[in-house]
């Protein structure tokens, strides 16, 4: 039986930390599916369509990796796709209680639906996009937190 799962995320922009989850099941699992969210409540600096082709030319030589958007409630998606694990990732204990809550919600929406928390290699621990994406418009450099694509991308943000 093929396992496939889905790692959920605005990917606002896509992270080494992401990458690195990314890698981290695509080497447990047969099928990772990274669904990006559309998520407009979050406002985010990228639009949905560059979000996606940055995560697909990043995650690109892993080929069990498919990218994918996607608008709505990640429980709909997962089922339309026939897929019955979600992966997140958990940087420190203050992300538990977030991912805790959110796990138990999606699973009451969903009773099929378990949640697997992947943790990062510890120098990805501190890297979120939020803190990316302040660091980029500051001026700063990024390119140890992200793919050469992604920091490039980031630069011309910071020039508009």
């Amino acid at each position: 039986m093929k396992r496939s799962v889905v790692y959920p995320g605005t990917f606002d922009p896509i992270t080494n930390g992401h990458q690195d989850l990314v890698r981290r099941a695509a080497s447990v699992f047969d099928q990772v599916i990274v669904a990006i969210a559309s998520n407009p409540n979050k406002a985010p600096m990228f639009p949905l369509e560059q979000r996606v082709t940055l995560a697909k030319q990043v995650l690109v030589d892993i080929p069990n990796v498919e990218v994918v958007g996607y608008a709505g409630l990640t429980v709909d998606f997962a089922r339309e796709r026939g897929v019955q694990i979600v992966v997140r990732g958990l940087r420190a204990v203050s992300d538990f209680e977030f991912e805790f809550q959110l796990a138990n919600m999606s699973r009451h929406m969903n009773r099929d639906l378990e949640t697997v928390f992947l943790t990062p290699q510890e120098q990805f621990t501190f890297i979120s996009s939020t803190l990316v994406r302040e660091i980029a418009i500051l001026g700063g450099d990024v390119k140890e937190f992200v793919h050469p694509l992604v920091a490039a991308e980031l630069k011309k943000k910071k020039r508009v």
